[in-house]
């Protein structure tokens, strides 16, 4: 088939890599330009760069407009294969090829519609994880669903480990997708829209631990914000401090959200959860930190003693 990609970052550059080695004929990669967004600069393949080594026509965009849209009309796919675009589509750009837009999305559609759905899955404490190849229709990521891939989430998994199992899983999923488009078959699965859930793109406040989450919550912020991801951070006498590595204490540790408690091993114990006067909760330990001058010490070696709050 004729293929025109619309993709951004490593997602759509792997999107691309696997249609280039196929059977098809890329016609059109349309990317987005390059930002000096925080979650924009890592994983930041380029798309452009691969479509030109290839002499595939590029269209650099944030919007579907006019330009975009008469290049699309000139490259005259048959499907277009989206990956990470980041900015709404028309029904006259999703629509126009004889098969539509096929749209890979790195969830289990309909959970986790929308922005960065492995560091919110991963924070919710979900089994597993994974993509999702749908049709494109009028609502963000509520097209039927023609194909799902799943990877298990471990008890240690970080974000950056489901981000390399998910990424390596674009191009055998896109492929098999197109085939079965192609085999004539249109008995997709429409989503359930009652069960599905949707996230706004992260900044960075939302990397600032609340000590009012329980801890077994924080320790997930903790790994799904592991690095090159801006890390899960704190404060502590006004400087910030990047939490590396985490664990849910041993013991129940009572008191006010936020406290410097205790040592566990190497570990500073910290007080947590939304009832932390009860004394049933667990505390979260963190045993490794990062300060922006780029020293990293054990938990145990930054805070000597216990005393003090974080968060001020």
């Amino acid at each position: 088939m004729r293929v025109a990609t619309l993709g951004y970052q490593t997602w759509g550059h792997r999107t691309l890599q696997a249609l280039l080695a196929s059977r098809h004929e890329v016609v059109l990669a349309v990317t987005h330009p390059k930002s000096e967004h925080a979650y924009e600069r890592m994983w930041a393949d380029s798309v452009a760069d691969l479509a030109a080594e290839h002499e595939v026509p590029v269209h650099i965009s944030n919007k579907p407009d006019a330009d975009f849209k008469a290049a699309l009309a000139d490259a005259d796919p048959d499907i277009i294969i989206a990956n990470n675009w980041r900015t709404w589509l028309p029904k006259d750009v999703f629509d126009r090829p004889r098969y539509g837009t096929l749209n890979i999305h790195d969830s289990l559609l309909p959970k986790y519609t929308g922005f960065s759905p492995l560091i919110w899955a991963l924070i919710n404490g979900e089994s597993e994880v994974g993509l999702t190849a749908h049709l494109m229709d009028e609502e963000l990521d509520a097209g039927a669903i023609v194909l799902q891939r799943t990877t298990p989430v471990g008890a240690k998994d970080t974000v950056t480990d489901l981000f390399h199992r998910t990424v390596d899983m674009i191009g055998p999923i896109t492929l098999d997708a197109l085939d079965l488009i192609e085999s004539g078959r249109t008995d997709w699965t429409p989503q359930d829209r009652s069960q599905a859930t949707f996230f706004h793109k992260r900044a960075a406040e939302d990397s600032r631990i609340d000590w009012t989450w329980p801890a077994e919550v924080l320790e997930r912020l903790v790994r799904a914000q592991s690095d090159p991801y801006p890390n899960a951070f704190t404060t502590f006498k006004g400087q910030r401090v990047r939490v590396l590595e985490s664990s849910v204490s041993k013991g129940y540790y009572g008191g006010t959200p936020g406290r410097v408690f205790i040592h566990e091993g190497d570990g500073m114990v910290i007080v947590a959860g939304p009832d932390a006067w009860s004394g049933r909760n667990h505390g979260l330990s963190i045993e490794r930190v990062r300060l922006d001058d780029g020293t990293e010490m054990t938990g145990k070696e930054f805070f000597p003693h216990g005393g003090g709050y974080l968060g001020v």
